[in-house]
Parts: C-alpha cells; structure tokens; sequence
C-alpha cells in the first residue's frame, strides 16, 4: 500500500469485505440464517417520522415561552439533529432493501422516511450507496471519498474543524460534481411526492416548523454526536485498515450502523441482527481495531495532525 501525507492511500487490492464474506460463510455458514428484511425497521422508522413531524409542528409553542429561542435551539440540537440523523439511518438501512422483501415496498417506505428530512434525497441517495458498497474507494465511482480539492482546502485544525460544521454539505453535493447521474423514475417520484407533502405539511405546521426540520438536518451531518459515523466508519485510524466498527450506546439510535465491517460485510442483514453476526464470527472481527467513541471520533479528526481529509483508502 503506497502511503503518502499529500495523498490518500493507495490500494491495489480488493476491498476487504467480499473475501471475508466468503470466509465466514465458508467456517460459519449458519450466519445465513440472519440474511433478511426484518419488519421492526418499518415500526421503528414511522414512529420516528411521526415523531419529528409533531414536535415540529408544536415547536412555536417553544418560541412563545420566556427565552424561547434557546428552548428552540436545545430542541434542535438535542432532539431534532438527533431524530434526523436516526431518520439519516434509516434510510441507510431501507435503501439495503431490509424493511420488506419487495424493493418497491421499501423505496415508498424510504420517501416517507424521507419526509422531516426535507429534502427529496432518499432514491439519490440510494443510487450511490449502491455504488458506494459495490466500488469501495473506487477512485471517481465511490463518492464517500473526499475530493482532492476538499483535502487540499481544509488542512489543519481550523479546516478540519470547518469541514466538519459543514460536512453534510459535502455529502449531499459532492456525487453530482464527482459522478453526476441522470435522475431515475424513483428519483422523480421522491422529488413530486417531497415537495407535495412538505408544503401541505408547512400549509398547517407554519414556517417556524420548516425551519426547525431544515436546522436538524444541518446539525444532523455537523458537529452532532451522531455524525461521528460518517467520519468513523472508512477513515484510516489505524493503517492497513479500511473499515471500522463502533459497538456504543449511540447504535440504540442508529440502527446498528456502528457494526459497519459486519454491515459491509453482509450489507443484507439488518442492523438488528449484526451484533448477532459478531457473536457467531468473534475470531473475524474481535481482532480488529474498533472506535469507543463518535465523539472522540470527531475530536481526534479535527486535533490529530495525522488525520486529515486525505486518510481514505482509494483503488484504481
């Protein structure tokens, strides 16, 4: 593996997933027993929605109160970034096709999913995810991975620390400028079925309640707790290892993304069932090097000055 602090790390083998798929069915091969959607991720996913559509739809009631605003503002952080980025999770885990055995079933849960978060994203994202499991750190197709101009532009603490306030932005930008895609039918759908709901949504609720989803999806990709996964699952903290696994108390409100080399490597098992995969292959992934802490996740990206946006594996 060529290594370089102006660049990232270059691979010119495999990513690590698929081989050790085919090793862990081959010594274990009750693991396929765990393969499937699992219903509970439908329950869970329309509580969530309902959830952040009601609080936003009551939030000027906070605003109406003495010192409203930072009432408003520990909502949003506390609550809202936080429902938002499990609604984020969700949608992950949706877009694997893990809620129902259908794909169409799964996608009209993933844009109802979709609705808090505002923005008509869930079929887009979809479209990359994908490429993001089939092409990990393929250079110009995974569009995970950072940008040259990114890891030039935001250097040292203060870049670091501003990329991270802002790096929900780069996600959602960054696949139309690295591997722009004509929009699919399902994309369409997203867009009409957003935008319809949404305004009949803003129609009753106000506009405070729009601002409030629009915040939390900020806050959600920023400086959140939350947001530590982005930066913790495919960052090199150790060198020679491309994914990392989380096994905190966030993955309550994650949907289990934590467990990120099992849900790699078996990107078909629900995340309710992934500490089920660790238990039946302990000797696979009990050697591996695994984050405590998103939190730390995010301090140790933004002060250690080994760490920077160039810390990706990438593969020709």
């Amino acid at each position: 593996m060529e290594i370089s602090k102006a660049d990232f790390y270059w691979s010119g083998e495999r990513e690590p997933h698929l081989n050790r798929r085919k090793e862990i069915l081959k010594k274990y091969p009750e693991v396929r027993t765990l393969i499937g959607p699992d219903i509970k991720l439908a329950v869970y996913t329309v509580l969530l929605v309902f959830i952040q559509l009601i609080s936003a739809a009551y939030v000027q009631k906070l605003l109406e109160l003495p010192y409203g605003i930072v009432y408003f503002i520990i909502a949003v952080y506390f609550f809202g970034a936080t429902f938002t980025h499990s609604l984020f999770l969700a949608i992950h885990e949706i877009t694997h096709n893990l809620a129902f055995k259908g794909q169409t079933a799964n996608n009209w849960l993933a844009l109802f999913a979709n609705l808090p978060i505002v923005f008509p994203y869930a079929m887009g994202f979809k479209v990359y995810h994908t490429m993001h499991h089939r092409h990990q750190g393929v250079d110009g197709l995974d569009v995970d991975v950072p940008t040259y101009s990114e890891a030039k532009i935001f250097r040292g603490m203060i870049g670091k620390s501003t990329w991270a306030f802002i790096q929900i932005l780069f996600y959602a930008f960054r696949p139309v400028f690295v591997h722009p895609k004509k929009l699919n039918k399902w994309q369409v759908i997203n867009l009409i079925f957003q935008v319809s709901l949404i305004s009949v949504f803003v129609y009753f609720a106000g506009w405070y309640a729009l601002l409030y989803l629009v915040l939390a999806d900020f806050i959600a990709g920023s400086l959140h707790p939350m947001s530590g996964h982005f930066i913790a699952e495919h960052y090199v903290f150790k060198e020679g290892q491309e994914t990392y696994s989380y096994y905190g108390p966030l993955n309550m409100l994650a949907f289990n993304v934590g467990y990120h080399n099992e849900h790699h490597d078996f990107p078909s098992i629900p995340g309710s069932r992934l500490p089920r995969l660790k238990k039946m292959a302990p000797d696979f992934y009990n050697n591996l090097h695994v984050h405590k802490s998103w939190i730390m996740v995010l301090v140790r990206f933004i002060l250690n000055p080994n760490i920077s946006l160039y810390s990706r594996i990438k593969r020709n």
